[in-house]
């Protein structure tokens, strides 16, 4: 028989952490309970935060939105504040599973499971967002690209619990685009996913953030990629450029949804999509 226990607050949650140390800790548990019942997960002792208040809601804190990490999917989605200032991140939430996974998955879940599919990764990245990690005692921030390792691994300790992640504002000069290619066109997992966040002036790429998923281990951008495109306008043949870049720089493999040169071509092609950012006169 498993026990669940179902912390009030984050005081109790650190009392029954110090009790049952090795206990699987999980919020939504979308990604959790499915390896539990294909038995690739395994603990006598669960701890489920869905209870705990403190760790749920979106906050303006001048500079920076805080998303808690027991905040759902549905529930940023549809706040505003990541409708202004984040639409990549509204984007890849609006694909992201179904409604009932939307209403049960939490952002902090989705960090910490850690897969490279994870349709938050990508536009966290090219957000520069930072994770929120707190002790008993104690909490700091690290950047994303520091707390993915790999797949189903982060930094994370097992004394310590992702809370919630902090995002600058992005003026309105950037220019933010998600998509993901999957098997169909709802209800995917991401074949290839791609998030961009541009930096425009008179045309002209100021600077550029691209990330990828399901191209490799974890989230990967390419800094030559990015190089390519500052400085110039965004045209075709500039993103045919920088997409044989993309395609010699991820790390995609072969399984059973899609093969790795399949996922290192759809990769370069993704960038071509950045043209329809490009105002038409």
């Amino acid at each position: 028989m498993r026990k669940v226990f179902l912390p009030p607050d984050l005081k109790t949650f650190w009392s029954m952490k110090a009790d049952y140390p090795q206990a699987l800790v999980y919020a939504g548990g979308t990604d959790l309970l499915v390896r539990l019942r294909l038995r690739l997960s395994d603990s006598p002792v669960l701890i489920c935060l869905e209870r705990i208040e403190e760790l749920k809601g979106i906050e303006d804190r001048g500079r920076e939105v805080l998303i808690r990490a027991g905040t759902t999917h549905a529930a940023a989605l549809a706040h505003p504040l990541i409708q202004r200032h984040f639409p990549v991140l509204s984007q890849a939430l609006r694909v992201l599973g179904s409604p009932p996974i939307r209403h049960m998955g939490t952002l902090g879940g989705n960090l910490v499971t850690a897969s490279p599919a994870g349709d938050t990764l990508p536009p966290l990245t090219v957000l520069e967002a930072e994770v929120e990690i707190q002790k008993s005692n104690a909490r700091h921030r690290l950047a994303i690209k520091d707390f993915l390792l790999g797949p189903g691994l982060t930094s994370l300790k097992a004394d310590e619990l992702v809370t919630g992640v902090w995002i600058k504002k992005q003026p309105g000069t950037i220019l933010q685009y998600f998509e993901k290619v999957g098997q169909r066109k709802s209800l995917a997992i991401a074949l290839v996913s791609m998030a961009a966040a541009l930096k425009m002036e008179k045309g002209i790429v100021q600077s550029a953030r691209l990330a990828w998923g399901s191209v490799g281990p974890t989230v990967i951008r390419c800094p030559e990629a990015e190089a390519i495109l500052k400085g110039h306008p965004l045209t075709a043949a500039l993103l045919e450029k920088a997409a044989a870049s993309i395609r010699q720089s991820v790390t995609p493999i072969t399984d059973l949804r899609a093969g790795a040169e399949y996922r290192r071509q759809v990769a370069g092609n993704l960038l071509f999509r950045l043209l329809d950012l490009v105002p038409k006169n």
